[in-house]
């Protein structure tokens, strides 16, 4: 038989969710977060303390964020896998009937659907049910710890592009320098994922631009504002 040649990505959804989302995250919200202070005309030390704060409090919300909704969705996996292994266990034809139905929906005949829910019965009832009956593949359920360590990281080196940007520029155009560095990083993390998720490159680095573009354009706004009052 030949060897299955081809390329899914939905194996990599849960990392990348976590790796895209924690990177996109720490570049717009530091680079937010000191382009609104930098617009306040406040010091150079003091953009730099903003910073470096929002970055470690960042990456440290991004972790715990994760871990604890990942764990909610692993919990509700768990809970489903469990009780489906006690409902094979106390009520192994109700089970069987099930699975040859769930078969039968997808457009196998009865005789078929009966006989491929007693093979896969045989081989293994509880990943055949979380397949068929829960969309869950036992090897691929969630994992807090890994979501969490991701987000972390993708959220710290996304957010060190602005700070760094920020904090080595001529102050007359620090601004305008970090948000442009913002800009051209935000569309090569949307290329990246569109490209690593099989989707489409233009509209991911549109959608990641223009979302950047109006995070920094706003706290800047802000931060002018509260400059000139505070003055």
């Amino acid at each position: 038989m030949p060897r299955h040649q081809e390329i899914h990505r939905i194996g990599v959804g849960g990392w990348l969710r976590a790796a895209v989302l924690g990177a996109n995250d720490g570049v717009v919200s530091i680079a937010s977060l000191v382009i609104g202070v930098a617009a306040a005309e406040v010091a150079a030390g003091t953009v730099m303390t903003a910073g470096l704060a929002g970055l470690v409090g960042g990456a440290l919300s991004m972790a715990v964020g994760e871990y604890v909704s990942v764990s909610s969705q692993r919990d509700v996996e768990t809970s489903d896998l469990a009780r489906e292994g006690r409902e094979l266990r106390d009520q192994p034809d109700n089970e069987l009937a099930e699975l040859t139905g769930l078969l039968a929906a997808k457009g196998l005949s009865e005789e078929t659907a009966r006989t491929a829910a007693r093979e896969l019965t045989a081989h293994d009832a509880l990943a055949a049910h979380a397949a068929e009956e829960l969309g869950l593949q036992l090897g691929s359920l969630a994992r807090p710890m890994l979501a969490a360590v991701v987000s972390a990281i993708a959220f710290a080196l996304g957010a060190a592009l602005p700070l760094l940007a920020i904090g080595l520029s001529p102050p007359s155009v620090r601004t305008w320098i970090t948000a442009g560095a913002t800009l051209a990083t935000l569309a090569v993390l949307g290329a990246w994922s569109a490209r690593l998720g099989g989707a489409p490159v233009l509209r991911a680095v549109v959608r990641v631009v223009v979302g950047g573009a109006l995070a920094m354009g706003l706290t800047a706004g802000i931060g002018a504002l509260v400059g000139t009052s505070v003055g």
